[in-house]
């Protein structure tokens, strides 16, 4: 079986296909300077949605989710954009971690897979 690769550099694909399934690497926002927790969440499911629809699917088919927050006390307002986000009934299995990001000025990492 194939496997398709998108967005790849020397360490990473952003995007990997294989089957049926959609394996997305940890995005973290590009914006991050004077960016609230919300705003960070924000940028990356809209990274989401523009990566799952190069593979062929959406938010509706994730079967997982792992969340990564700098700070946990913050899990409040990255679930409210969460929530927003998420089609009622389509929740994935998902963790959410507190951990040491590449900066301190990123605040958020989100890696999700995907049925096709």
């Amino acid at each position: 079986m194939a496997i398709q690769r998108f967005e790849t550099g020397a360490r990473l694909s952003k995007l990997v296909v294989h089957g049926d399934t959609v394996y997305l690497a940890g995005l973290t926002a590009d914006k991050t300077t004077g960016q609230s927790v919300a705003a960070q969440t924000q940028e990356i499911l809209d990274a989401v949605d523009a990566l799952l629809a190069k593979a062929g699917t959406d938010k509706s088919k994730l079967v997982q989710a792992t969340i990564w927050l700098q700070d946990i006390r913050t899990v409040d307002e990255m679930n409210k954009v969460w929530d927003a986000w998420m089609p009622q009934g389509c929740a994935p299995a998902r963790a959410c971690i507190e951990a040491r990001l590449q900066s301190p000025a990123k605040m958020v990492e989100i890696r999700v897979t995907a049925a096709k």
